[in-house]
C-alpha cells in the first residue's frame, strides 16, 4: 500500500534570480552619515527582494552605491562594475529605489535595456509599477523605450534644422577650419589667418598659371606645404597633412574662400571674410 506522502509530487522550487541592488545619490551630502539616502534606498530594496523570497530572489552581496555621481550620464563607477557583471552572467535582476536613480536621460535609459535585453536581465523599481520579470512591466518598458525612440528622432530633426537656419544665415557650424582661417576666440566664426591666406592665393594663382591641378599639386609638394594645423577643444594639437590631388582639389572647389555657406547644394552669404576674389575662384 503507498502512503499519502510517496503519491504526493513534490513542486519544484522557483528558479533562482540573483538580485543586484543598485542606489545613487547626485551630491555626496550626508553620504558620512550611518543611515544615509544610500542606505536607505538598498534597505527599501532588500524587504522588497525579501518578499519575493518564495520566488527564489536573493540578494546579491556586491554593493552597486554611487554616491555623487549625477543621473544625466553614465559614466558612473558602480552602475559600469554593475553592467560589467551584467554582462558576465552574474546578476539576474537589478532593483532600484525609482527609475531616475538607475538614468535621469530617456536615451541613455534605453541604451541601458538594450544592455539588459541582451543578457537577460530584468528591471524592478520598488516605488513604480516597472517589473520587467513579468509581462506587464515589459509592456510599461515597451512604451517607455517607444518614447525614447520619439525622443531621439525629434532632436535629431531640432539639429538638423538648426544646422540648416544658421547656415542660411552663413553661419560657420564647426568641424576642423580650413587653410586660410582660423575659428576666432569665442568659436562661432571664421577668422582670416594672414600668413595662411597669403598662401591660399599663391595656390590659386599657381593655378590659374599651369591649369593643371597634377602640376600645382608638385609645385605645392615641393614646397613642403602642408594643410591646415589645428588644435582641439582638448589642446590635443593635429599637424598639417601633405597635400593630396583630392585634398588640393577640395581646397580650389572650397567656397568659404569667396565668403559663402554651402548647404545641401545651395550657396550662402557667409559671415568670414573672402580670401579670393569670386572671378579668380570661378
Amino acid at each position: 500500500m503507498t502512503s499519502p506522502s510517496d503519491s504526493t509530487e513534490h513542486p519544484t522550487s522557483p528558479r533562482r534570480l540573483r538580485c543586484a541592488i543598485y542606489t545613487r545619490k547626485s551630491t555626496e551630502d550626508g553620504l558620512n552619515q550611518p543611515f544615509n539616502t544610500l542606505e536607505a534606498q538598498r534597505e527599501a530594496a532588500e524587504a522588497y527582494i525579501l518578499s519575493q523570497r518564495h520566488a527564489g530572489w536573493t540578494v546579491i552581496t556586491e554593493r552597486y552605491d554611487d554616491g555623487g555621481y549625477t543621473g544625466g550620464n553614465l559614466d558612473r563607477p558602480a552602475l559600469q562594475k554593475l553592467i560589467t557583471d551584467m554582462e558576465a552572467g552574474l546578476v539576474d535582476c537589478v532593483v532600484v529605489y525609482k527609475v531616475d536613480r538607475l538614468s535621469r536621460s530617456l536615451l541613455d535609459f534605453a541604451r541601458l535595456m538594450d544592455v539588459f535585453e541582451r543578457h537577460g536581465v530584468s528591471l524592478v523599481s520598488v516605488t513604480q509599477p516597472l517589473n520587467t520579470t513579468v509581462s506587464m512591466g515589459r509592456l510599461t518598458l515597451n512604451i517607455l523605450l517607444s518614447f525614447a525612440q520619439f525622443e531621439r528622432e525629434i532632436i535629431s530633426e531640432r539639429t538638423r534644422d538648426k544646422m540648416a537656419a544658421a547656415r542660411k544665415k552663413g553661419k560657420w557650424m564647426g568641424g576642423v577650419p580650413v587653410l586660410g582661417y582660423d575659428v576666432a576666440p569665442g568659436g562661432g566664426r571664421l577668422a582670416v589667418n594672414r600668413e595662411e591666406a597669403e598662401r591660399v592665393r599663391v595656390i590659386f594663382a599657381q593655378y590659374l598659371e599651369c591649369r593643371s591641378v597634377d602640376q600645382t599639386l608638385a609645385s605645392v609638394q615641393a614646397q613642403g606645404w602642408r594643410n591646415k594645423r589645428w588644435t582641439a577643444e582638448t589642446d590635443t594639437p593635429h599637424a598639417g597633412r601633405l597635400f593630396t590631388k583630392a585634398s588640393l582639389e577640395r581646397l580650389l572647389t572650397n567656397v568659404l574662400y569667396i565668403g559663402q555657406i554651402r548647404h545641401e547644394g545651395k550657396t550662402y552669404p557667409g559671415e568670414q571674410a573672402s580670401i579670393i576674389e569670386e572671378s579668380v575662384w570661378r
